[in-house]
């Protein structure tokens, strides 16, 4: 939400879809405002999961893929970035998350957004060429009582 007016007994936030909050500033007093105006560039992350059987080259291959790309769009992003390896899940997958820095702050929500989608799309982009996939464990399903024969094994 933008600050859109204070006035004495009130303040009226804009919401990103242009609906206006009211709110009294008493209870505003006792809450937390963030600045995104006077922010400093602000950070933000990607979160995605990759299959167990992807190599420390893969791997190797996708950070200097997106230090690349973040090189090449120094105008958008600021170049200190980290891609980690942050768990291992079902033994089938490695959760994994992208660190980056916008080179501006959340002010202006809709460019946020559109440049981090771009960015998405980027990562999607080089996961594809890099063959880094994830599968999902096959899942067995029983239907019970719906007057079909079971099915031979």
């Amino acid at each position: 939400m933008v600050v859109d007016e204070m006035n004495l007994l009130t303040t009226i936030f804009l919401k990103y879809d242009k609906e206006k909050i009211y709110y009294p500033n008493a209870v505003l007093a006792t809450k937390p405002i963030g600045n995104f105006y006077r922010s400093p560039e602000m950070g933000d992350s990607i979160e995605f999961a990759v299959d167990i059987s992807t190599t420390v080259d893969q791997i190797k291959a996708l950070k200097e893929r997106i230090e690349m790309y973040l090189k090449e769009n120094s105008e958008l992003w600021q170049p200190e970035h980290s891609v980690v390896v942050k768990d291992f899940d079902d033994v089938n997958k490695m959760k994994m998350a992208f660190y980056f820095t916008h080179k501006l702050n959340f002010q202006n929500y809709m460019k946020r957004n559109a440049r981090r989608s771009d960015l998405i799309l980027e990562l999607k982009t080089v996961l594809e060429d890099l063959h880094i996939k994830y599968h999902m464990l096959p899942l067995q399903a029983q239907f019970i009582g719906l007057g079909f024969p079971p099915l031979p094994r």
